[in-house]
């Protein structure tokens, strides 16, 4: 009995005790394709560094008559991106029948009208690839279900039953439509859980022969290039009647069996955790550096466009200091804007009701739509705000839109690229898209906001022409450059928050190596602001440089002027 199957059984054991847990983890190892010996990798370790940068696309973002879209993709990620990405997020790119990909029919192929897997291998060859594992719900037109109303296998037992009599009031909910839906079986009438939509019908992970479709399924996406996993909505994967539904041991359970079995088998594999729930909960999925390599820091978005429609940094300041350093072998996956909206819970107790309504309302009166969640007492609260982070920067809740809707769009950027952690950056947030309500009529899905499909060649066009569009591409690109070459921004670097006033957001970074000091300080409101360089307190005999303008600062107490939303990476390594 070697040391891995005897941890794998521990896993199951806890997940499934009414099975031998030996014989079952033969049965995993086997469908994994996983020898039993394999060596462990090391612990905490950090595979990456300040040059990891991710982009965040759908396949067919960029559409072309002349190839299908992932050739497209590729082309331009090589063509314009290479020296400023290392990853690419493809968000599902299987056959689907909702949920622009969430709804996955066949999770062993990919959709035909984007490509196939040698196109994902291909990509796998120049960039890292993170690929959804679409874990908690499947579609309604999948094998699986065909197979469930039939009674057979594949799929009799793979979905969560429950009758309508039972008291499901302390389920946790993201959505408003009811949670059961009835089926009709060969053993009668069913009701099944559906946590997101009557489309995406929840697996049954009590079925241990679940997770071995899913073994098989990671074997399958490790095989075709896939290094990173990005498994979606997995807060809700385990189902106990009575409780939340939420964050349940089971699921971190199955979270540390996964991880394990995935760095046995590629120790380059990268776990990340899609958990759109308050701050507090969203970390436990770091476990002890034995879940999730990677989390979402879903807090960050809200917290930073409030920061710069207000003028304030009160919230994202007291927010920072509240986040752990997280252990080597673990990161915080930064983002500002994504194929959904703004979450709003991850702003429970950080933002109070009036600053709540504050903010939808500013981003409502710039183009965009609130979404809502039923409580388990049955209210209805926020959810998330959909619109493109451009539109979303239009102005300030005070005055409205304003003339500095680029420099506040490239200051929110500049803030999430220097940041612990990996910076991701929506495809659109590159290319500063706005509101595409054209699509929001044509779906009847208020995302379809921010999940525009550009041509090909109008977006070249666009970036070769004088438009916003380009501006911000240009700079967007600048800055990654700049960002990526600095030991100071290692995810995994040193860093504090600094108090500077609630108009002047400042934190210091320091590289593992201890040879690169960064600090960086923005202005985040709409007026000029002065400080005084001796609040950073600089060590005077090093020299000191902003590394985004090449100013030069000789005295280490002079007064510094910055415009509204300017800010300084000010550095003592400049070479």
């Amino acid at each position: 009995m070697t040391p891995l199957q005897q941890r794998i059984a521990g896993h199951l054991q806890l997940l499934y005790p009414q099975l031998d847990a030996m014989e079952f983890a033969q049965e995993c190892l086997a469908q994994f394709g996983l020898a039993a010996d394999a060596p462990s990798p090391t612990p905490h370790r950090n595979l990456w560094d300040q040059s990891d940068v991710a982009v965040i696309t759908y396949g067919d973002s960029l559409r072309s008559e002349h190839e299908a879209p992932l050739h497209s993709l590729l082309g331009f990620l090589n063509t314009r991106l290479q020296d400023c990405i290392s990853t690419v997020h493809i968000l599902p790119f299987f056959p689907y029948s909702s949920d622009d990909g969430f709804s996955v029919m066949d999770y062993t192929t990919v959709n035909p009208s984007l490509g196939n897997w040698d196109d994902i291998a291909r990509l796998s060859r120049h960039f890292k690839v993170m690929g959804d594992l679409v874990i908690n719900h499947c579609s309604s037109r999948s094998l699986w279900f065909e197979n469930y109303k039939q009674g057979v296998e594949p799929g009799a037992g793979y979905f969560v039953e429950a009758s309508p009599d039972t008291d499901l009031s302390a389920v946790v909910r993201p959505r408003t439509s009811p949670l059961l839906r009835e089926v009709k079986t060969p053993g009668g009438e069913r009701h099944l859980w559906c946590t997101f939509s009557h489309d995406q019908l929840d697996l049954d992970f009590q079925n241990p022969r679940v997770l071995l479709e899913f073994l098989k399924i990671i074997r399958l996406y490790l095989d075709k290039g896939i290094r990173w996993f990005r498994l979606d909505a997995v807060a809700f994967l385990w189902k106990t009647p009575g409780t939340p539904c939420i964050n349940l041991p089971e699921t971190h359970e199955v979270i540390r069996l996964l991880r394990l079995m995935i760095e046995h088998r590629a120790a380059d594999a990268v776990i990340v955790t899609e958990t759109n729930i308050p701050n507090r909960e969203n970390l436990t999925y770091f476990g002890n550096a034995n879940e999730a390599h990677l989390i979402y820091n879903f807090s960050l978005p809200p917290l930073l466009i409030n920061t710069l429609i207000t003028g304030c940094c009160k919230h994202l300041k007291n927010w920072l200091m509240t986040m752990p350093p997280a252990q080597y072998g673990t990161t915080y996956l930064n983002f500002i804007a994504s194929h959904d909206g703004i979450g709003l819970r991850p702003t429970e107790g950080l933002l109070s009701d009036w600053e709540l309504d504050t903010l939808i309302g500013t981003l409502q009166r710039f183009g965009g739509h609130l979404s809502s969640r039923t409580t388990p007492g049955g209210a209805t609260r926020p959810y998330e705000i959909n619109i493109s982070l451009w539109d979303a920067f239009r102005g300030t809740a005070a005055q409205g839109p304003d003339q500095w809707q680029f420099a506040r769009f490239l200051c929110a950027a500049g803030i999430m690229a220097a940041l612990e952690g990996i910076p991701a950056f929506y495809i659109h947030s590159l290319f500063a898209t706005e509101n595409d309500d054209a699509r929001v009529e044509h779906t009847g899905s208020f995302r379809s906001i921010n999940r525009h499909i550009w041509q090909a060649e109008d977006l070249e066009s666009a970036l070769s022409s004088d438009t916003h569009h380009r501006q911000v591409f240009d700079a967007m690109r600048k800055l990654l450059r700049l960002r990526r070459q600095q030991p100071a921004f290692h995810p995994n670097a040193t860093q504090y928050t600094l108090h500077t006033g609630e108009a002047l957001f400042s934190f210091w970074r320091q590289s593992i190596d201890r040879h690169q000091s960064l600090f960086a300080v923005y202005n985040i409101s709409d007026t000029p602001q002065t400080f005084n360089l001796s609040e950073l307190n600089l060590i005077a005999t090093d020299e000191w440089v902003d590394l985004i303008s090449g100013e030069r600062f000789e005295d280490p107490v002079a007064q510094v002027r910055l415009m509204p939303y300017q800010f300084l990476w000010l550095s003592n390594r400049h070479d």
